[in-house]
């Protein structure tokens, strides 16, 4: 099997339901599409969904990597090569991450389809379904409460509330809704708002309603102040904008700085790579969860898969396609009572 030819299409989505986070309010988002066809009748499909804040791209700088560096490079390669054509694509590519994810998705989409099975099952196959917490971005008391008995309604079991602009607010949502909702899997992102005394007040002031995961309380800048973060609270500390390559996922292990880990393949350049970080979180007894950002359901279809290929991956945040609209691709997983559950279909179950 044989690459014959790339091409690629840019969707430009806006989002239902804009979101705020402590340091954006997102209402848009940009997503590219890479078609890989090949000298027989499968093709694969990746996305690439970048993000100036997290993964350090533009949608123009991808679009241009695309047509500069995509394009050429996969021509008449073979996918099966798939771990040296993203070795030679990071060497032209070094700070592009979501860009890589694509690529690495597309190849991967192309060699499951030729075993004819699912990706998850042609990476591994440890499970077959992940329930999926839905976030609720930053909004005051009564809007949250009052988005959270929608989603609740919609038999989500697992809600992710953002936050890190007002400590005392963020205490007050989270202990109204576990009062609220005693049954409700609750998680917090910090989203790097907090330092690191506001984070430890936080988790004091909240600890005796069960907080399952404090995400990312404290800046990226300085391992330290997660690390006393980590050190002095309860509850498992995760690690996702801190976290963006395989060092540094060796580095914060190593100097036990955390309890968790975000895997989100659009920061971390793909699920080849992704492997490698969760094989190192397993190596130092961390747990990992598959999150994402703002992409439409192919590249949620792939965080998925991945998810369900790694036995150290008991955690999904796998909602960014919900408020996409006008998503093209339907039908790739299916969403019930909270739960993910893939398409049997091969690969990352689209054909176009």
């Amino acid at each position: 099997m044989k690459i014959t030819r790339v091409s690629y299409e840019r969707l430009d989505l806006s989002l239902s339901v804009p979101y705020t986070i402590a340091y954006e309010t997102v209402s848009h988002a940009s997503n590219f599409i890479l078609k890989l066809e090949t000298d027989t009748s499968l093709v694969g499909y990746g996305c690439a969904a970048p993000d100036l804040e997290v993964t350090g791209e533009s949608a123009e700088m991808v679009e241009k990597s695309i047509q500069q560096h995509v394009l050429p490079l996969l021509k008449g390669h073979r996918p099966y090569m798939y771990p040296k054509i993203l070795e030679d694509l990071l060497l032209l590519c070094p700070e592009q991450s979501s860009l890589l994810a694509m690529v690495d998705m597309a190849l991967l989409d192309l060699m499951a389809k030729k075993t004819d099975v699912p990706l998850y099952q042609f990476l591994g196959g440890y499970r077959n379904s992940i329930a999926t917490s839905i976030t609720i971005g930053i909004m005051d008391l009564e809007k949250t409460l009052a988005t959270a008995k929608e989603y609740i309604d919609r038999d989500f079991g697992i809600l992710k509330i953002k936050g890190g602009l007002d400590l005392e607010e963020d205490i007050a949502k989270m202990i109204n809704l576990r009062e609220k909702y005693p049954g409700i899997g609750l998680r917090f992102d910090g989203n790097q708002g907090y330092s690191v005394e506001e984070s430890i007040a936080f988790v004091k002031a909240t600890e005796h309603i069960g907080i399952q995961i404090f995400e990312q309380p404290t800046k990226t800048k300085g391992d330290h102040q997660l690390g006393e973060v980590t050190h002095a609270v309860g509850i498992p500390v995760m690690a996702d904008e801190s976290l963006k390559t395989l060092d540094d996922a060796f580095r914060l292990a190593q100097n036990e700085q955390i309890d968790m880990i975000n895997i989100k393949l659009m920061k971390v350049g793909g699920i080849l790579e992704g492997m490698h970080i969760n094989s190192v979180a397993k190596s130092a007894g961390l747990e990992a969860m598959v999150g994402c950002l703002d992409e439409c359901a192919l590249g949620i279809s792939a965080g998925l898969h991945f998810a369900l290929s790694r036995p150290n991956i008991h955690f999904a945040d796998l909602d960014g396609h919900l408020d996409l609209q006008n998503d093209p691709f339907q039908g790739l997983f299916e969403l019930k009572k909270g739960i993910l559950y893939p398409s049997e279909t091969p690969g990352l179950g689209y054909n176009g």
